[in-house]
Order: structure tokens, then sequence, then C-alpha cells
């Protein structure tokens, strides 16, 4: 994965959205472009977001895959799974 790609499109500023991780220049939290995705809302992203582009859709997943080998969740299983 080239780290790169993510870091022009990918901005955390105190400042800007809480300081949360956003889309530079448009102010696109991350977290909404993945729960899109997660939703399979890909179009309504694009749609909505008139100045979104599909390379910043896919630095917000770079950016999701790195957080996600961050940091490990445990998971519980209900009674009935174990």
């Amino acid at each position: 994965m080239n780290e790169r790609n993510w870091k022009e499109d990918i901005s955390i500023d105190p400042n800007i959205c809480h300081g949360k991780a956003c889309v530079k220049n448009i102010w696109v939290l991350v977290s909404v472009i993945l729960d899109c995705l997660a939703e399979s809302m890909s179009r309504e992203i694009l749609k909505n977001y008139s100045t979104l582009q599909e390379k910043h859709i896919k630095s917000a997943l770079q950016y999701g895959a790195i957080l996600a080998q961050e940091q490990v969740l445990p998971l519980r299983f209900q009674d009935s799974e174990i």
C-alpha cells in the first residue's frame, strides 16, 4: 500500500472537523466515507459530495486499513456462539 497517496488526500487538523480525519479541502470525514461504503452506498457518496473523487474514497480506504492494522479490538461471543 502506498502511504504517500492517502497522505496527499487525508488531513487531521484540530481546527478542522473537530480534529477528525477528513478529505483535504473538501472536509468530508473519513468515517462518513467508510460508513457509506459499509452500507454499499459508494455511488451515493460521489453524488452527494460533488467535489469528492474516487481517489479520495481510495485514500479513505487506505487510511482505514492502516488504522485497522494498528489496534486489535477484542470480539465478544454470545453464549450461543461458544
